[in-house]
C-alpha cells in the first residue's frame, strides 16, 4: 500500500494534491497556485478510502508545502475553511483571509 501524497499540476497551476492506492486514486485536494498563493477548492476522500484519515493527511500536506514554499492558502473548499475555522492559530501564518 502506497498512500505518498503527490502534487500534480499542469502548466497554468491547477491541479491537485492526490493519495494513490494501486493505480487508482483514492483521496484528492483540487486546488490552484498563482503568484505564491494556493486556492484549495474541493477535497474528496473516494468510499473506498473513507474513514483513514486521508482528509487530514492532504491538510497537513496542503500546509507543510505552503510553508516550505512560503505560500499563503485560500481555503475555499469547505473542509480546509471548517480546519482554518477550527483551528486558525494552527494555521494564521499560511491562511490568507479574504472578504469572502
Amino acid at each position: 500500500m502506497n498512500d505518498e501524497v503527490k502534487l500534480n499540476l499542469n502548466e497554468k497551476g491547477f491541479g491537485a494534491f492526490t493519495i494513490s492506492e494501486n493505480d487508482a486514486i483514492s483521496a484528492e485536494m483540487v486546488l490552484s497556485i498563482e503568484n505564491q498563493i494556493i486556492t484549495v477548492y474541493h477535497t474528496e476522500v473516494f468510499p473506498q478510502a473513507e474513514g483513514r484519515g486521508f482528509a487530514k493527511k492532504l491538510l497537513s500536506t496542503l500546509v507543510e508545502h505552503a510553508r516550505k514554499h512560503s505560500m499563503k492558502i485560500i481555503p475555499l473548499c469547505p473542509f480546509v475553511h471548517a480546519q482554518f475555522n477550527r483551528h486558525p492559530a494552527e494555521f494564521e501564518d499560511v491562511w490568507l483571509k479574504t472578504n469572502q
